[in-house]
């Protein structure tokens, strides 16, 4: 077992403990899907830790755009909760950069695509090439985008 996965189990362990319902019905649904990945295909396997935090990360994001969906369809209760749950699982994931530092990191990218002879909005692809190596886990997809778009365009 990869030690964020353990980690993960022990807190629930924890949290069942303490009768921390949200908690522990959050790492529930987590643990859950990293199952599901592990025993996904023709065999099972035992995912990285890399893995498993891009499986928090999907579980994060969808509890996102969850609570927009909840939030706009007039259930603030609801929103509230799943907002609640993506924090619990903000806490296992990387600290996301802040807007400057993405917009650095994207500027240094879009220099080396202009030295590389990329030019203007078709160099998108290759920008994003040089940019999501450096972010992967700290930014998610839909800003970098918009940071590279807004640099390319400017």
């Amino acid at each position: 077992m990869t030690t964020l996965k353990s980690k993960l189990q022990e807190d629930l362990n924890a949290a069942i403990k303490e009768r921390d319902e949200l908690r522990s019905s959050t790492l529930r649904l987590t643990l859950a899907a990293i199952t599901k990945e592990e025993v996904a295909g023709k065999e099972k396997r035992v995912l990285s830790d890399d893995e498993v935090q891009k499986v928090i990360t999907r579980e994060a994001k969808k509890r996102r755009e969850a609570a927009e969906a909840f939030a706009q369809g007039g259930r603030a209760e609801q929103a509230e909760r799943e907002k609640a749950e993506g924090e619990v699982l903000a806490t296992y994931l990387p600290k996301q950069l802040s807007d400057d530092e993405l917009n650095e990191i994207v500027a240094q990218a879009v220099q080396e695509a202009k030295a590389a002879g990329a030019e203007g909005p078709r160099a998108m692809g290759a920008v994003m090439k040089i940019v999501n190596p450096k972010v992967a886990g700290q930014a998610e997809g839909g800003r970098v985008a918009a940071a590279v778009k807004k640099l390319l365009a400017g």
